[in-house]
């Protein structure tokens, strides 16, 4: 399944911009829904993890209204093919799981390179 495109541009929380020095002001970003194309309206992106303990991932969830940062725990599910490869997403995220989770930009740029330079894929 092809990801999510919906992008949402996140302005720095007040707490943030009150620690800021005047010198180093955060400034607005966007970030992109990566959850698959078939999720619920709620749209999700992970920002920063602090280290992998349970709950230590924070992400954003947003949707029409509102964005909120929520510490959220991993997905435990482990890749059938690859045990080795957890699901990246956060327990209980709607739609399908990261491994099965296309980013149709990032596909389009590995076929076009692929063409052009046949020799580094095998």
């Amino acid at each position: 399944m092809n990801q999510c495109t919906a992008v949402v541009l996140l302005q720095p929380p007040e707490h943030v911009l009150a620690l800021a020095g005047p010198d180093h002001r955060p400034e607005a970003g966007h970030v992109l829904c990566e959850l698959g194309e078939d999720h619920d309206e709620t749209h999700a992106a992970m920002l920063w993890d602090e280290g992998g303990r349970p709950g230590s991932a924070v992400w954003v969830r947003w949707d029409r209204e509102r964005a909120r940062l929520l510490p959220l725990p991993w997905c435990p599910a482990r890749d059938p093919r690859n045990a080795d490869d957890a699901c990246g997403l956060f327990a209980g995220h709607p739609s399908g799981h990261g491994w099965a989770v296309t980013d149709p930009t990032d596909e389009a740029i590995t076929r076009d390179l692929a063409r052009r330079h046949p020799h580094l894929f095998r």
